[in-house]
């Protein structure tokens, strides 16, 4: 009983501790995304281009350090995601029963309202990992076409039904000493709606499978003024 008692003191203490050193604070910054896709076409993998971003991509985040080393976060975010499809195939038939093919290509690209929830482990003061799940919500959905360059049709909408209601994502990055801050962050939700139906009937995106892959740079994203910090004696 006596060793009981002990341990139970000594994990009430430890506790203790750990939640006397808890502070909260709100961070916020701009993040420059580069991403690519994991894409199969009608079961036949296709790669896709190298797409920038470093515009409007807007996030903020309330955080909760237990310590010096451990920390919990979540927050909102605005998100500019997408990948370009550069070698897109293109099959017509006319009134002659006449098939012909054409290559062009595809950007799309939708913004996002994102909800992230994660952890943080290492100095957080200098420098430490974190990793998290993040949830977003497609509101505008945007879809460029090039022939040899030249854009030849623009397809916009407000939540869409070309593009799924929600992607889920996984999310794991490094904070730097000094502010610097890389992100990678894979969508394990599809961008398209396979099912999708346009008006004259075709399904412009079936049997086509992508999931976004991206980097994010952005700097002192976990760092700025501080809601409540613990009282020293």
């Amino acid at each position: 009983m006596k060793k009981i008692c002990i341990t139970l003191l000594l994990i009430t203490s430890v506790i203790h501790h750990n939640f006397a050193q808890t502070k909260t604070y709100a961070t916020s910054g701009l993040e420059m995304i580069m991403s690519w896709a994991d894409m199969t076409d009608n079961t036949q993998s296709v790669n896709s281009n190298f797409r920038f971003a470093p515009v409007i991509n807007i996030q903020s985040f309330f955080n909760v350090d237990f310590n010096e080393h451990f920390g919990l976060f979540t927050g909102l975010a605005v998100r500019n995601v997408g990948y370009i499809y550069g070698n897109y195939t293109l099959t017509t038939t006319n009134a002659a029963s006449v098939t012909t093919t054409k290559t062009l290509e595809k950007r799309f690209r939708s913004y996002n309202i994102g909800i992230p929830i994660g952890f943080k482990l290492g100095n957080l003061n200098k420098a430490f990992i974190y990793a998290g799940y993040e949830l977003e919500i497609p509101f505008l959905y945007k879809e460029k076409t090039y022939d040899g360059g030249d854009k030849t049709d623009k397809i916009t909408g407000w939540f869409s039904n070309r593009q799924q209601s929600f992607y889920n994502s996984v999310l794991v990055g490094v904070q730097f000493p000094y502010g610097l801050n890389v992100k990678f962050k894979y969508y394990l939700t599809e961008f398209h709606n396979e099912g999708f139906t346009a008006a004259d009937g075709s399904k412009p995106y079936a049997g086509l499978k992508s999931n976004v892959f991206t980097i994010a740079l952005s700097a002192l994203i976990f760092k700025d003024t501080e809601l409540n910090t613990p009282q020293k004696n």
